[in-house]
């Protein structure tokens, strides 16, 4: 049974996504605050953390970075703030998606669901794959980007587009089909994500940033 933590100061809250959860088979732990958070993940494991932002004793953001010096489990931040600061802070920390409240106990579910599958299927690479333009150096089986020979941090979600795009380079790749592949073919996020992890990407990789090139009403293209 697949094992979920539910850290939000709402009790609210906690129940509705406890009812929903468990409905759907889940094994469902509940936490508070942000220190509770990390406490449980330090005695136990879980397949996914749903994370509230705000809270008392420790603020979402720090309780995922506090988590992550641990263990590398997937988290879906909750937050009543959808700006885009809020949600490129979160996915510099390596969150995995970001839910704006008020929010669909039925579509959060289905989040779960998708990141759940993304990070239990990953492909094992047999043979290092290196793609090298100028001081970019993309290794895919060491999982690891570097920038005029510095190693540059991704989230999990930013080595897989990039690596996608990589791997694809110099074809015109519309938003629909990059949404497909990185987020999974049940997806219910807004687009946007994907525009917010471009410029992630960009501002990563430096001067390189000219190899992710925007088609205008299409998508992007990786040229190099």
């Amino acid at each position: 049974m697949r094992k979920i933590l539910v850290v939000d100061d709402e009790e609210k809250i906690r129940a509705i996504i406890r009812k929903y959860g468990e409905f759907e088979g889940y094994d469902i732990t509940e936490a508070q605050d942000g220190m509770e958070a990390v406490r449980l993940c330090k005695e136990q494991d879980f397949d996914v953390i749903i994370l509230d932002v705000m809270m008392p004793e420790l603020d979402g953001f720090s309780a995922c970075r506090e988590i992550r010096k641990i263990k590398r489990i997937p988290v879906i931040m909750l937050s009543a703030r959808g700006e885009e600061y809020d949600k490129i802070h979160g996915f510099e920390l390596g969150i995995d998606d970001y839910v704006v409240k008020p929010f669909s106990p039925k579509e959060l579910m289905m989040r779960v669901k998708v990141v759940i599958e993304r990070n239990s299927g990953r492909e094992l690479v047999t043979e290092h794959e290196i793609f090298s333009a100028e001081g970019l150096c993309v290794d895919f089986t060491g999982r690891t980007v570097s920038v005029d020979g510095r190693r540059v941090e991704l989230s999990p979600k930013e080595y897989e587009l990039l690596f996608y795009l990589v791997r694809n380079r110099n074809i015109a790749l519309e938003r629909e089909k990059l949404i497909t592949e990185v987020w999974g073919y049940d997806y219910y996020g807004d687009d946007r994500t994907l525009d917010t992890h471009i410029k992630l990407l960009r501002s990563s990789l430096g001067e390189y940033r000219k190899f992710l090139v925007t088609l205008r009403g299409v998508g992007y293209r990786f040229e190099a």
